[in-house]
């Protein structure tokens, strides 16, 4: 048989336990005085930043940011239609990255309870030198099955021969199709949520592992 040109896709993919906890928190205050209601807003978030300082001194916290301040005025309509006065808004958003779980957890619940905050949601994450190492080790794997995928077409056609052309990411070798990037690692979630009744937050930190994939196409030939 003459030589033949064989072109396959090969994926695989890891699962990772989180290292890093990123949560995202809101401080609101809103009210009819707009000097009135910024101040309000700072008073609620010195508390916050205190305390992720002294986190962050502690180890617990790898780093956090206090950044989108937004100042705002609505004006609303009464039930008959009429325009009331205005009422003014400011939040300043907070991110926190907690490599201590059990210590994100406390915080969790102690900050929820503070006037004016709002929590978010956290994103479970891994550290940036295991995310590389991962990125590497399936960019690998996704290789390595194509190579076996490759042979296998070889044996069944009776070649023993496999010679790779081309490697490239998903929609680079087809031409057709807008290339994907890979690897692509899918971050798992955590929302925050009102218990209600009068109880304090029902914080869930029972994160899915972090999956971590990546496709490749690749050309071979087979004698």
């Amino acid at each position: 048989m003459s030589e033949v040109v064989i072109t396959v896709r090969g994926e695989h993919e890891a699962r990772i336990a989180p290292e890093r906890a990123l949560a995202h928190l809101t401080i609101r205050a809103e009210g009819p005085e707009r000097g009135a209601v910024v101040e309000r807003m700072a008073a609620y978030s010195e508390p916050v930043r205190e305390d992720l300082t002294a986190r962050s001194a502690a180890g617990t916290v790898a780093e956090w940011t206090s950044q989108r301040v937004s100042v705002w005025s609505e004006r609303p309509w009464s039930a008959d239609g009429k325009r009331l006065a205005p009422v003014h808004y400011a939040t300043v958003d907070f991110t926190a990255t907690f490599t201590d779980f059990t210590v994100l957890s406390w915080w969790a619940g102690e900050v929820a309870e503070r006037e004016g905050v709002q929590l978010g949601w956290i994103e479970w994450q891994l550290t940036p030198e295991t995310r590389a190492a991962v990125e590497r080790e399936v960019a690998a794997g996704a290789v390595g099955v194509a190579v076996t995928r490759a042979n296998a077409y070889a044996g069944a056609l009776g070649l023993a021969s496999v010679t790779p052309l081309e490697v490239a990411d998903v929609g680079l070798l087809a031409r057709n199709d807008p290339p994907q990037p890979a690897p692509r690692m899918l971050m798992a979630k955590a929302e925050f949520a009102d218990a209600g009744m009068g109880g304090g937050p029902s914080v869930q930190l029972q994160p899915d592992d972090i999956v971590v994939t990546a496709a490749v196409e690749a050309r071979f030939t087979a004698r």
